[in-house]
């Protein structure tokens, strides 16, 4: 299978690299942070994981979408406020039956790519794992999780099959869902009640569980969440929303979140495609959200002094 890249971070770099061991996949990562494809290209990519260091030679990295042509699968993991930007100036990897798999963070990615490309030829997914980019052409890989995917319909199809058993053969752990869209959410309020947090705090994941004055802001922030999801009619995982973001918390205890180290890199967070998007769906609604704007105004403020 020929798969490209789109957004060669810490995640996207992960994904490239396991996929690029399978001797059948031919893996193009697309970025435009030169120093980054110009190592990978001439040095290969290095993973650190489990205290050892990997070094994956089997992929190539490229400035121009041009370069890599018409795909087979295109894993879409440019921040959610690049989906756009991402999707068209990297056309020359669609042709009419390439399928687009998006795995980011935050809600609206689904719609934006479907928008450019046509419906029919995305289908969405999450992905528990977490990286962290160290410097070009090397990543730390903070911890293992499931890759779920499925088609929009929710049908499982021949296509997502394949694209599953690819995922598989490469060492990801990966399923098959029908109710993606529902996962997606699940992800979402998990993020809503960490990212924001510890992006303002600098805590690390599990950290946010010993402040009882932060913890109750993360119980309150997935609250509303939830109720929106459930005022829209998603169907969730989870009965217990603000429990299952805790476990994250403490399944994921040393991470940065990506809010997190956006921050304290400078770069613009997913705040308005995550907390942010809550507020804007709550309002749709006619349901308060007041803890979600608080977060989101406040990332928003500290995002004054970096952009």
């Amino acid at each position: 299978m020929k798969i490209a890249i789109i957004g060669a971070g810490a995640m996207g770099c992960l994904y490239g690299a396991k996929l690029s061991e399978s001797p059948e996949n031919e893996v193009i990562l697309i970025d435009i942070w030169k120093d980054h494809i110009e190592t990978i290209n001439e040095k290969g990519l290095i993973i650190e994981e489990n205290g050892e260091t990997i070094h994956y030679d089997r992929l190539k990295g490229t400035l121009d979408a041009s370069e890599a042509g018409i795909c087979d699968l295109a894993i879409v993991f440019v921040k959610s406020t690049l989906t756009s930007e991402g999707i068209k100036s990297n056309k020359a990897v669609f042709g009419p039956d390439t399928v687009a798999l998006t795995l980011q963070n935050g809600l609206g990615n689904i719609d934006i790519i479907s928008n450019e490309i046509g419906s029919q030829n995305v289908i969405g997914g999450t992905t528990a794992h977490g990286a962290t980019v160290l410097g070009p052409g090397r990543i730390f890989h903070a911890g293992n999780g499931k890759t779920i995917i499925g088609e929009l319909s929710g049908e499982t199809t021949n296509r997502i099959r394949i694209i599953a058993d690819t995922f598989i053969k490469a060492g990801l752990e990966t399923e098959i869902s029908n109710n993606v869209l529902g996962l997606i959410w699940d992800k979402l309020l998990v993020n809503v009640g960490i990212n924001a947090l510890t992006g303002i705090t600098g805590l690390n994941n599990g950290e946010l569980l010993d402040y009882p004055e932060i913890e109750i802001l993360l119980e309150a922030a997935v609250q509303e969440a939830h109720s929106v999801a459930i005022a829209k009619g998603i169907k969730l995982s989870y009965p217990d929303t603000v429990g299952h973001t805790k476990e994250v918390c403490k399944a994921t205890a040393a991470n940065k979140s990506s809010m997190l180290q956006d921050i304290l890199n400078k770069k613009k967070t997913e705040i308005d495609m995550i907390n942010g998007m809550i507020v804007q769906e709550g309002a749709s609604l006619g349901i308060s959200t007041p803890v979600n704007l608080t977060l989101t105004n406040l990332i928003r403020f500290i995002q004054r002094g970096i952009e």
